[in-house]
């Protein structure tokens, strides 16, 4: 792993997870939950995500070896993930529905899929295309101590920001999510077309 810090895409890695998990605009379900007695651990939550966010980086690329799959082709696939992702926080319509088991509201809807749903996993890997391995986990690291403090605070947070504040933040970075969705899919593309026979 190369350990040369590149603030530039450390920030670009940040930002890219830090609005496809949106913790800030998962804040009202998380209150829901709280509210309906089904109390959400911020330990927990950030813990569990970390591990499998991390996890799903280093091994993630083995099992795109076993289906014959390169990174710039899943680079690709993350990319309208997190195309479709975008489309859901821009303009509010729901495409990914949450049709998970039953089970603790730590772990189903909070960890799974409201911080690390298939969209956030699969866009560590595409991450990979765009930043060295030691930026992205950089990147996680800061967004999961993010998860923690908003979880640990969440009413604090939705009082400071208000609703229209979450409202506004989803929205502004569903316009970010959707820019770098097009920024790697294209480059990825070009790639993909160069190895190409």
């Amino acid at each position: 792993m190369d350990f040369n810090i590149d603030i530039k895409e450390i920030f670009t890695a940040f930002m890219v997870l830090f609005a496809v998990i949106d913790i800030t605009g998962s804040t009202p379900i998380v209150i829901g939950l709280n509210d309906a007695g089904k109390k959400v651990s911020a330990e927990k939550a950030a813990g569990i995500s970390f591990v499998l966010f991390i996890t799903f980086l280093f091994v993630g690329d083995g099992l795109l070896k076993l289906f014959n799959i390169d990174i710039s082709s899943f680079a690709l696939a993350g990319a309208l993930v997190l195309f479709v992702l975008a489309v859901e926080m821009t303009f509010s319509i729901e495409i990914f529905r949450n049709d998970g088991p039953e089970g603790s509201a730590t772990i189903v809807p909070v960890i799974f899929p409201l911080i690390a749903g298939a969209g956030a996993l699969a866009t560590t890997l595409t991450l990979k295309a765009e930043c060295s391995v030691f930026s992205v986990v950089i990147a996680i690291v800061l967004n999961m101590a993010i998860v923690y403090v908003v979880l640990r605070n969440v009413y604090l947070v939705e009082r400071i920001l208000g609703k229209n504040g979450v409202y506004i933040l989803r929205k502004f970075f569903g316009i970010i999510l959707l820019a770098m969705a097009v920024k790697i899919f294209a480059s990825n593309l070009a790639v993909l077309l160069v190895s190409l026979p």
